[in-house]
């Protein structure tokens, strides 16, 4: 593999290799290699562990609130061969790789090429400049894809979305004000509303304080412009692909 291939491939991932022979092993595929074991699918292996690693590490640091199932959730997505082929695409790994000439042919390379692809660069990334190399290359491609994940309500934890936005995006953290309670002590209801720094944002009933601080934040969350909610209760990340229902 000649130096302007690996020049432009560091350049791409934005990691300067001590070890070139990694990056050339990570690049190379299966197809043109004299052994299988010489091809990339063995830094594909540890990459994938290594991807996991660090979207469970972001999760569990920047979603306290989030549930285990909420979180493994959030982190299928996160991984998916889908996601992993969308960033593998984005940042042209695919021209770069060396292929035998069966593969050359193909005008499309399938989608699972381009997710192996980025895998491979990940463990390469590892293991020539450690976790936090590793972690570094992958966040600015993957946060926008964790956060689609975690704001589609599909989790239903609009508490969790709602503090993760007042942190990055206000410096704040949301409070959860009871307004009234009304109903017997075996059938009771619960109006609570979130403040965010000075501003209070609409409150919510529901059948328990947990209910309706979830409908609460979903209520800031929707004033914020960060979802929306439609006459049919299906709330939608503004800017985004991911439905769900509020309900």
């Amino acid at each position: 593999m000649d130096n302007q291939t690996l020049e432009l491939a560091q350049q791409k991932i934005g990691h300067t290799f001590s070890d070139r022979e990694l990056l050339v092993e990570a690049l190379t595929h299966a197809s043109i290699a004299d052994s299988r074991v010489l091809s990339n699918e063995r830094l594909e292996f540890l990459g994938d562990a290594v991807l996991g690693m660090v979207v469970c590490e972001h999760l569990f640091s920047e979603f306290p609130d989030l549930l285990e199932g909420d979180m493994t959730k959030i982190k299928s997505a996160a991984v998916s061969r889908r996601t992993c082929a969308v960033i593998a695409d984005s940042l042209g790994l695919t021209d770069l790789l060396k292929l035998g000439k069966g593969m050359q042919t193909h005008h499309t390379l399938p989608s699972s090429l381009a997710a192996a692809a980025l895998e491979s660069i990940i463990g390469a990334v590892y293991l020539d400049g450690g976790y936090e190399a590793a972690r570094d290359f992958l966040m600015p491609h993957l946060a926008p894809f964790i956060q689609r994940s975690a704001t589609s309500g599909h989790q239903h934890n609009f508490k969790s979305v709602l503090q993760h936005v007042a942190q990055e995006q206000m410096d704040a953290t949301p409070m959860y004000i009871l307004l009234d309670e009304k109903g017997p002590d075996h059938a009771k209801c619960f109006e609570v509303c979130v403040q965010i720094g000075a501003d209070r944002y609409e409150s919510s009933w529901g059948a328990s304080k947990k209910q309706a601080e979830q409908q609460a934040a979903l209520n800031a969350l929707n004033a914020l412009g960060i979802l929306e909610t439609d006459e049919n209760g299906e709330v939608t990340l503004v800017n985004g692909e991911e439905t769900a229902a509020a309900g």
